[in-house]
């Protein structure tokens, strides 16, 4: 199966509740971290891949998805563009500043929570989060400075009949038009709070 959306946008700008709409819209399964972080066998691959020195394989990392948004499928949004040139890309945004605020009270607490023994999935996804994330995230000018870099490098790359810039709130009605679907008539989700990743992070290590 191969993806036919590509969501290249960074975590904490709505992935999730996009994933969710996306699979209201009849493009799942959608994959996302949660995909991962919720089943231990999928950790491997992209452990292999990130840490390990296997080949990428596009195919084997989203075996079985029609669609992925968040990391880390969006740090391979260039090659996974290349690879399903019929996919439509979608690159969720957010104000930079509010995006740095919930990336500090999730994803960066996520990287620098010591994981219990017995959950090694997750110190694999911590390790290749690392990989990918590096150091470019430890200050907020940097972390800002390199959030706007891709939304300008995402926008030079796809072009404008493949992509779609999705704002956090903008709803269904720009996502529908773009996926050529009709519009649903339930409210589009708002799912992942920093609430809920706070908790989910708490649970881990109770």
């Amino acid at each position: 199966m191969a993806l036919e959306i590509i969501g290249a946008g960074f975590g904490r700008t709505g992935t999730d509740s996009l994933r969710e709409a996306l699979t209201i819209l009849g493009f799942g399964p959608c994959h996302h971290m949660h995909e991962i972080r919720d089943n231990p066998e999928k950790a491997q691959p992209w452990h292999d891949y990130f840490c390990g020195g296997a080949p990428l394989d596009l195919d084997l990392l989203f075996a079985g998805y029609r669609s992925q948004v968040d990391w880390p499928g969006a740090h391979l949004w260039r090659e996974s563009a290349k690879q399903y040139p019929n996919a439509k890309v979608i690159l969720s945004v957010r104000d930079p500043e509010g995006w740095y605020a919930s990336y500090c009270k999730t994803i960066k607490i996520f990287r620098e929570t010591e994981m219990p023994p017995d959950a090694p999935h997750m110190r694999q996804i911590q390790e290749f989060v690392d990989v990918f994330l590096g150091d470019r995230l430890d200050t907020k000018e940097r972390a800002i400075a390199d959030f706007d870099a891709h939304l300008a490098e995402v926008k030079s790359a796809i072009p404008a009949d493949r992509l779609l810039i999705h704002d956090l709130g903008s709803g269904w009605e720009p996502l529908c038009a773009f996926l050529g679907v009709p519009v649903p008539s339930q409210d589009y989700p708002h799912t992942n709070a920093t609430t809920a990743f706070q908790k989910h992070n708490i649970d881990l290590q109770s």
